[in-house]
């Protein structure tokens, strides 16, 4: 068994996937994607641990916002953001410091 494995993650970014059901999707060109789902399209990352940055869908993070979406990056973690429905997918990514990983 392996003691550990390698990802090319420059960051993780963690996002309630509680939140994301509760507004409905809400995100993407159409505004009917959940937000980590309309944020990995926007940014065309790989998959799995190949990819740039990790988006996360996890459980309750125990803020529970009203009409937003709580989101923790791993390298920024002091900091969480709430993201209302139809964002703008650049600004949350340059916010997040993805914008050097977009393809």
């Amino acid at each position: 068994m392996k003691a550990s494995v390698r990802s090319n993650w420059k960051t993780a970014i963690l996002v309630c996937r509680k939140c994301s059901k509760k507004v409905d999707g809400g995100f993407g060109p159409k505004g009917n994607q959940p937000l980590g789902k309309a944020l990995k399209k926007h940014l065309s990352l790989k998959k799995g641990r190949k990819g740039d940055a990790g988006i996360l869908d996890v459980g309750c993070l125990g803020i529970c916002p009203k009409g937003a979406v709580t989101v923790v990056n791993g390298a920024a973690s002091r900091d969480w953001l709430l993201v209302k429905p139809g964002t703008d997918l650049d600004a949350l990514a340059a916010e997040l410091g993805l914008v050097e990983t977009r393809a």
